[in-house]
């Protein structure tokens, strides 16, 4: 395989073969790899001198989960009834008030798939948060708790969808798509809806022109070269989004993190490697050709892996997670404030811009 024309593809913007991916990222020069792949971002990113930033609010719905999934400790089994919780909408509105005043414009909400919560209960919860602040985005669920609330509730996932929306629901994260390869998800997560089924439910979202966000978990059970056809995964499903529709808006790579988990007890440890995710970011910004945005995951890789992300093909660094449980309980102690991650983003050459979920940009608040 002649390395100067997969290059001059990647530079003229021509899709990759699967085979022409799997070599950039299994045998491509590194240094070569991130050059060509920050030139491609100052070719599609609108202004090449900004990298974005948001703020939002992480809250976890409930911790009670029955997907038993091998890579979380945060989650328990409904008979634990010590450890289970259901948040309530005093906590949502002591949260959102806090939120509010750090300059927030939305909130994450996550949880689990509980056996007893339906339809019913997320269209109460949605609708209630949205009368009571209107102005605030719903970035909710994930499409495992969306098919889901669909089984437990005797719906399709288009209905469950359609009821959520009107309800209040705002966007759809990545979540749960972890590497989208079903031996992967055999081993880690086999209680978990499958591979077939997040694809299902992201393309329902997309033919609904409901904004989504793409992701990979990597790090753990996987190979590089299934890391690479979950990229390409990606990009065909983004391929059949109706032209004109939202689809995936940004690609969020990120590092298991074992701390404390099953597949720790199993011998599956974190190996973080700064050049590996250099790597990832670069390939993912080549191949993901039809995505424009690609986050840096600051909160799994600290700081200086972050900013030189930004360089080889990373043109946002996410939120600053005024609160965030699920991946800090596996072992990640990153942390920034607004103050600090615009800090970061000057610190790596870039003008910081404050944005929202749709990447529209937005004033940055005094405090």
């Amino acid at each position: 395989m002649n390395a100067d024309s997969i290059f001059d593809k990647c530079l003229a913007r021509e899709r990759l073969t699967a085979d022409e991916a799997h070599w950039l990222y299994e045998q491509a020069p590194l240094q070569r790899l991130a050059l060509t792949a920050d030139r491609v971002r100052r070719a599609v990113v609108p202004d090449p001198g900004t990298v974005t930033w948001q703020i939002d609010r992480n809250v976890n719905i409930t911790n009670v989960c029955i997907s038993g999934c091998r890579f979380c400790n945060f989650h328990c089994k409904p008979h634990q009834s010590e450890q289970a919780f259901i948040t309530t909408l005093e906590e949502y509105r002591e949260k959102i008030d806090g939120m509010l005043a750090l300059g927030g414009d939305q909130l994450l909400l996550q949880g689990g798939l509980h056996p007893q919560l339906g339809i019913d209960f997320y269209e109460e919860l949605f609708s209630s948060l949205k009368r009571l602040y209107p102005q605030v985005r719903l970035h909710a669920l994930g499409a495992p708790e969306v098919a889901h609330i669909a089984r437990i509730s005797g719906l399709s996932t288009r209905d469950t969808l359609r009821r959520l929306t009107a309800a209040g629901l705002d966007s759809l994260p990545g979540a749960g798509a972890e590497i989208l390869d079903p031996e992967v998800r055999r081993r880690i997560s086999p209680a978990k809806p499958s591979v077939q089924e997040w694809i299902d439910v992201m393309h329902e979202a997309h033919c609904l022109n409901l904004p989504t966000s793409a992701t990979m978990m990597y790090g753990h059970v996987e190979t590089p070269r299934q890391r690479v056809e979950h990229l390409l995964r990606i990009r065909e499903l983004q391929d059949r989004c109706p032209e004109g529709n939202y689809g995936f808006l940004a690609f969020i790579p990120w590092i298991f993190r074992s701390a404390g988990t099953e597949l720790e007890r199993q011998g599956v440890n974190t190996v973080f490697s700064p050049l590996e995710y250099i790597r990832i970011i670069a390939v993912s910004r080549l191949v993901l050709d039809n995505i424009r945005n690609i986050q840096a995951s600051w909160l799994t890789v600290g700081k200086e892996t972050a900013q030189v992300a930004l360089h080889s093909g990373a043109n946002d660094m996410g939120s600053i997670m005024i609160e965030e449980n699920v991946v800090s309980s596996a072992g990640a102690r990153n942390r920034f404030d607004a103050a600090g991650i615009q800090q970061a983003i000057r610190e790596a050459g870039f003008t910081p811009r404050l944005r929202d979920q749709l990447y529209r940009l937005r004033e940055t608040p005094r405090a």
